[in-house]
């Protein structure tokens, strides 16, 4: 059965990664349609806006969309695309899984598989009410956390846990000190806890989660946790297993879901074939699970791997001296 996806190639390495991804997933039998659709800096040099209303309604319309990093520009009152994206299509759930990977540049050669759920559409990216002092002496950023919003995104946790047979879910917080927003988060997470008694439930404060990442990662599962904790644990983890260019992203929602690359544009390797196109295909993975090709997800899981362990066209970053077209045709031979 076709589906049609839309295709956001993105700014600086965007499209060469995007091209790579493409020809890999053209080598399995998935059944999908492009559809392209702009963003970013070239969407605002073709269209004069950086998320044209043809876009938005392309990814309403598809309703999953695979996208290359985009670059929001520095000042001029531009709002970060990827955040605008989140709140228009409410995509709450950011999923970032970190998976060690053999022959990478990592101080954990194995024993890191976690994944990281992050609440996207609330907390202190809403930055409500921001306000500097007439005198620029005092800055003021509100955060709202709801009832609603933490319910969602820790049943999510909880489901994701339970249908990949993981064993445990870790609510990270600071209710400690943050009493009002990460306390109710912490109550709602309790709350729903003990309605997935299959499912081992554990309380961490921030600060103590991120040491512990450092020096034992393998006893985390699922971490579940609020925006700006997410945010800042989920690159956290990318460089347990080896930097940004081995982590993937989904943004997932009730009606419709956006798979990336988490990483920058890199503008200073644009063009010149030098791009790591992994984070783009470990996206892909997380595509192909959520609409059900689970064997051909996990058939490209393999092929990234048995590529790394052979050390084959190997990237840069990774350590090789190959190019991002002839790493992802070593990955595509191997499906």
């Amino acid at each position: 059965m076709t589906q049609k996806i839309t295709v956001i190639r993105g700014d600086g390495i965007g499209p060469e990664i995007m091209d790579a991804t493409l020809f890999v997933l053209g080598k399995l039998d998935t059944g999908f349609e492009y559809e392209d659709a702009d963003a970013g800096l070239v969407a605002l040099e073709k269209h004069g806006d950086l998320m044209p209303a043809s876009t938005l309604e392309s990814i309403a319309r598809n309703k999953i969309a695979l996208k290359s990093p985009l670059t929001t520009p520095v000042g001029g009152g531009f709002t970060s695309i990827n955040v605008s994206l989140r709140r228009h299509f409410d995509l709450y759930a950011n999923v970032r899984p970190a998976v060690s990977f053999p022959n990478t540049k990592s101080r954990f050669g194995d024993g890191v598989d976690l994944i990281t759920v992050r609440e996207n559409t609330e907390g202190a990216y809403l930055a409500e009410g921001q306000e500097v002092s007439a005198d620029g002496e005092t800055a003021f950023s509100g955060t709202r956390i709801t009832r609603k919003g933490s319910e969602r995104i820790v049943r999510y946790a909880f489901e994701l846990a339970r249908s990949t047979g993981r064993k445990k879910v870790t609510a990270v917080h600071k209710a400690n000190i943050i009493k009002s927003t990460s306390g109710l988060f912490l109550a709602v997470a309790r709350e729903v806890a003990a309605k997935y008694p299959d499912i081992e439930f554990q309380e961490m404060i921030v600060d103590n989660c991120c040491m512990q990442l450092v020096m034992r990662p393998e006893q985390f599962d699922v971490i579940v946790t609020t925006n700006l904790f997410g945010d800042i644990i989920s690159d956290l983890c990318a460089g347990l297993v080896g930097g940004l260019g081995l982590a993937p992203g989904a943004n997932i929602g009730e009606n419709a879901a956006i798979f990336e690359a988490v990483h920058g544009t890199a503008p200073d390797i644009a063009g010149q074939g030098k791009a790591n196109p992994c984070a783009l295909l470990l996206a892909a993975a997380q595509m192909l699970d959520h609409v059900g090709q689970v064997e051909n997800a996990e058939r490209l899981r393999k092929a990234i791997v048995a590529t790394l362990e052979a050390k084959d066209s190997l990237t840069g970053d990774l350590g090789g001296t190959g190019n991002t077209m002839g790493f992802a045709q070593a990955i595509a031979s191997r499906l």
